[in-house]
């Protein structure tokens, strides 16, 4: 049987590029090499697509080598090419579905989506409005909302306001929101740029942090609350994993507390009673389909822990995927191992791909 040739492109330019390193070193050690051919395709921190040798070594180098070749994929639908885009010759390689750990912007956000979409070819994932949508928490919490989904408190407020009138913004925050809160960008994911407040003194200092990696700011109330996150797998009808819950090592689980901290723990199944799991798997699958996901998703709740109140938190469409990952983690406690777990991804993607197929590109 002819082995599928599945292209993992990780890196990126992010500020999750190292964590998106730790999952396409996951996967290409645990997916099945009698069924796939792997082609790795690194992204640098500066945009370069490569191809070498171990592009995976390379770009944990962070050293970008002579012998390194920069490559393209086209968008044109006819060959689905990663090509040479210098002088150096090398092999061409043709790439029949795309698997992408691209983490955060210019890859969890519709960019290397629409690229795919126009060069005809199946990924795994969701599409270009969810991608988009699923990394821009104020967009997606507007769709929550319209479905009547449980949202905490927010607002959002643009660098270039804060830049003008911070006193108006301030006023605002503490008028609205109150303390303690958190400041986040609006556009990045791994708790990139997020401060937790406490008081008016920390307020102007985490705002300038946020507004390094976004446009767009967000203010949200700080709930007391236990983390409870659920894994999704599917294209119109997902299924929802056991949920688990995150006991970080500081006080909100931070970059720090997800990536390298000892101390954070993970509890899974998390400890609740039946009806309120299957009140997190129900709003989870809701929140899936109200912004028509494909593929993957891990649903990030509150649960509040004076009311069992649950709120959602956040949907992401390319979750951490190494394989401690809590995504990876819930579906093997739900009986699906990592290795069973890629393969369904991959042919998840194909069947979306077959069925957008059937839609015609012409008025008759």
């Amino acid at each position: 049987m002819k082995k599928i040739r599945v292209g993992i492109i990780f890196g990126g330019r992010s500020g999750e590029h190292e964590v998106s390193l730790s999952s396409a070193e996951s996967i290409l050690k645990a997916i099945n090499k009698n069924k796939y051919e792997v082609v790795l395709i690194g992204i640098t921190k500066k945009g370069k697509w490569i191809i070498s040798e171990n592009p995976l070594k390379l770009l944990k180098s962070q050293v970008e080598k002579e012998e390194v070749v920069p490559v393209a994929l086209i968008g044109e639908p006819s060959d689905r090419q990663i090509i040479p885009i210098s002088n150096k010759k090398t092999r061409v390689e043709r790439i029949d579905v795309f698997f992408p750990v691209l983490h955060g912007p210019y890859g969890e956000d519709g960019s290397v989506q629409g690229l795919f979409e126009l060069a005809d070819v199946p990924y795994v994932g969701s599409g270009v409005a969810a991608s988009a949508i699923g990394l821009d928490k104020d967009l997606m919490k507007k769709i929550f909302r319209s479905e009547g989904l449980p949202v905490a408190d927010y607002i959002v407020f643009k660098r270039k306001i804060w830049e003008e009138n911070s006193k108006k913004i301030i006023s605002k925050i503490e008028e609205e929101i109150r303390y303690p809160c958190f400041i986040k960008p609006a556009n990045a994911g791994s708790s990139v740029g997020i401060t937790k407040v406490h008081c008016p003194e920390e307020l102007s200092t985490a705002i300038n942090i946020a507004a390094k990696y976004d446009r767009k700011i967000l203010a949200e109330v700080a709930i007391d609350a236990r983390e409870i996150e659920c894994s999704l797998l599917g294209n119109d009808e997902p299924e929802v994993s056991v949920p688990g819950e995150i006991i970080p090592a500081n006080e909100f689980y931070d970059y720090e507390a997800k990536y390298h901290s000892e101390n954070s723990r993970l509890i899974i199944p998390a400890r609740s009673s039946e009806k309120k799991i299957h009140e997190l798997q129900d709003i989870a699958k809701k929140a899936f389909k109200a912004m028509d996901c494909a593929g993957m998703a891990r649903a990030d709740f509150f649960l509040e822990k004076k009311t069992e109140k649950v709120y959602i938190n956040e949907l992401n469409t390319i979750p951490g995927f190494t394989k401690i990952s809590m995504y990876p983690k819930l579906w093997e406690a739900s009986g699906l191992p990592y290795t069973d777990l890629i393969d369904k991804l991959i042919q998840l993607a194909i069947e979306n791909h077959k069925e957008k197929s059937k839609n015609i590109t012409r008025y008759i």
